[in-house]
């Protein structure tokens, strides 16, 4: 499936949000950030999607040409596991070393292991 403009993260709002209000989850070649989206932050006239935005630090990743093998490495994974994501989340991936260079299989399962993670929401009670 295509990567389409509208799954970007890019407001610096909105990546700040899934840091504050967003839960964290560990899986060694990076850090997933997620946070679910209330309804009424759909992007009207578009079908909803998952949102990501990947980050990798001159700290925890290395220099650029490194940063970037990471960031599109993880980008290439959201584009392959997007099933997995439900489509109300907004996600933060945030690159460490090893995104660049543990193998691309062993990536997809730790993403897809992570996504299997996120909680359904909660049914509503009225």
């Amino acid at each position: 499936m295509r990567f389409r403009a509208e799954q970007h993260l890019h407001r610096q709002s909105d990546i700040r949000t899934v840091r504050e209000q967003g839960r964290r989850l560990d899986c060694r070649a990076f850090t997933l950030w997620w946070k679910r989206r209330d309804s009424a932050q759909g992007v009207s006239g578009t079908l909803a999607s998952a949102r990501v935005c990947v980050i990798a630090s001159k700290a925890a990743v290395g220099p650029a040409v490194q940063r970037n093998r990471a960031k599109r490495r993880l980008r290439e994974i959201f584009r392959h596991q997007q099933h997995c994501v439900p489509v109300d989340c907004d996600l933060l991936l945030i690159a460490r070393a090893a995104a660049g260079t543990w193998p691309m299989p062993e990536l997809e399962a730790k993403f897809a292991e992570a996504c299997g993670l996120i909680a359904p929401p909660a049914p509503e009670t009225k």
